[in-house]
């Protein structure tokens, strides 16, 4: 049986403010609803995403302390920040932490700048909504084996099928100089590369 992430729920004092912020991230208003003065819904989706954020008054029960880590998964860290930034969005610099992603069991785990190796899951940025929710972005160009059904290869938006383009003419570019000829069956390599590539299975030489 799928059991699917559908909705996480956020802390917000200001829901107007709140309102705001995540429009001029992007991401899609679903649901503005209000039953009375006590409660009132909003649902974003942000682009690409199955799952959901909910804020709003009168949804919890219980005064919580802001969420951390809220992670929004991008295949350009660079691109997606510069984007952001674009909008309004004060977003940290890029980093990796020294012991993997999320290790923050050692002494100054972040480190400026991206994964030396250029590793999926290793770069980062960070960034806040006004009431002091945490989000990183985090890099990631490949799954690890199973993470996703190999059987089914999508794309969130046009930008990321033209960066998981990208990325394939440039293995394949290698391909080819590994070779020493042109492979005139390049969309065959490209499709293999990419159907790969998202799965986490073995990418073609």
């Amino acid at each position: 049986m799928d059991m699917k992430l559908e909705v996480i729920i956020i802390p917000v004092s200001d829901v107007d403010r709140a309102k705001a912020f995540y429009e001029k991230l992007g991401f899609r208003l679903d649901i503005d609803y209000a039953a009375n003065d006590d409660f009132r819904v909003l649902q974003f989706t942000p682009a690409g995403s199955e799952a959901s954020i909910i804020f709003g008054k009168g949804i919890t029960s219980a005064k919580r302390g802001p969420a951390d880590s809220l992670v929004l998964a991008v295949d350009d860290i660079d691109v997606a920040r510069d984007d952001l930034i674009a909008r309004g969005v004060d977003v940290r610099e890029v980093f990796h932490y020294v012991g993997g992603p999320f290790n923050n069991a050692v002494k100054n785990p972040r480190v400026a700048g991206r994964d030396p190796q250029g590793r999926s899951y290793y770069s980062f940025a960070s960034f806040e909504d006004p009431d002091g929710n945490g989000w990183l972005l985090q890099e990631i160009t490949s799954r690890l084996p199973g993470r996703i059904d190999a059987a089914a290869t999508t794309f969130g938006s046009a930008s990321d099928l033209a960066s998981a383009l990208r990325r394939a003419e440039a293995a394949h570019g290698e391909h080819e100089k590994r070779t020493g000829q042109r492979d005139a069956n390049w969309p065959d390599w490209y499709a293999k590369y990419m159907v790969a590539e998202q799965a986490g299975t073995e990418l073609p030489q």
